[in-house]
């Protein structure tokens, strides 16, 4: 909640609730999500990142869907252009961007996501926009075709990685 001055953490699924600026107290947060405050601890951020469902955690595929609710029906199946973000054993960061709706290429389901980030060694993993929004520029080039017949879409941000000292 960006209006908290200390921002706390849980690995567990949190249910959801309508009104964060009712929550006074972690003691309140506690009581609108049913969870433990033994569950919860203090995060000093540094970076995040949001998106979903998550794809992989303790290094097993973990898609549920019940928590984050983004999809409906079977759509955790549907094959589309998908970008996710991981991380290895080591602390390696993955960017995996899939290519889809083309003739070349269908995309993948969030299994498939999934399978192919544990298959790169992650561990954790997470999806992120996808669609027309999957794109990845390596150096200013486009390693993957957009797959809106416009090109690159425009979105309101995005994930840079910059080397600092060359």
């Amino acid at each position: 909640d960006s209006v908290r001055k200390k921002v706390y953490a849980s690995q567990q699924p949190i249910r959801n609730y309508r009104d964060s600026n009712a929550v006074a107290t972690m003691k309140d947060l506690a009581f609108r999500t049913g969870m433990s405050l033994s569950g919860l601890h203090h995060w000093k951020v540094r970076t995040a990142i949001g998106g979903g469902p998550v794809l992989l955690s303790g290094g097993e595929v973990k898609i549920t869907n019940n928590e984050e609710l983004k999809f409906s029906g079977k759509a955790i199946q549907d094959k589309h252009p998908r970008t996710a973000i991981g991380y290895t054993a080591d602390n390696r960061v993955v960017i995996l961007v899939i290519e889809g709706r083309n003739p070349e290429a269908s995309g993948a389901t969030l299994e498939q996501e999934a399978y192919l980030l544990k298959k790169l060694g992650c561990v954790e993993g997470l999806n992120l926009d996808g669609g027309g929004s999957s794109c990845l520029l390596i150096n200013g080039k486009e390693t993957i075709k957009p797959s809106d017949k416009e090109g690159q879409r425009a979105v309101p941000a995005v994930f840079m990685i910059r080397q600092l000292n060359p």
